[in-house]
């Protein structure tokens, strides 16, 4: 993959991860507080805990730290995929940002 491509499906889940979040804020009584910073967004919960997405554009991937821990995830050229055989992007974030909410929320490629 060039970096280009890359670059395009990388900001592409970003985007995703914004527009979930303001849909789960305006369906839920999760609140979520989601601040975008160059090639990273920070998911601030109402506990304050964090999860932190951030690309990693020299190795291709992106980057996951949650309070349950860190995770990598590559683009198999049709989602992006845990590094260590650990699911896929938004299925993963779905149950890591369940967890630190306390209540069931749903992250989708395209919301």
């Amino acid at each position: 993959m060039t970096d280009s491509d890359y670059m395009d499906h990388a900001e592409r889940l970003l985007k995703a991860v914004e527009a979930a979040c303001d849909r789960i804020n305006e369906s839920t009584d999760a609140d979520i507080d989601n601040q975008r910073s160059g090639g990273m967004v920070t998911l601030v919960f109402a506990d304050r805990s964090q999860i932190v997405i951030n690309l990693q554009k020299p190795l291709h991937e992106v980057w996951v730290a949650a309070k349950c821990g860190g995770f990598h995830y590559q683009f198999d050229g049709k989602q992006w995929m845990d590094t260590k055989g650990q699911g896929e992007f938004f299925a993963s974030l779905s149950r890591y940002a369940s967890d630190q909410a306390h209540c069931p929320l749903t992250f989708a490629a395209s919301c």
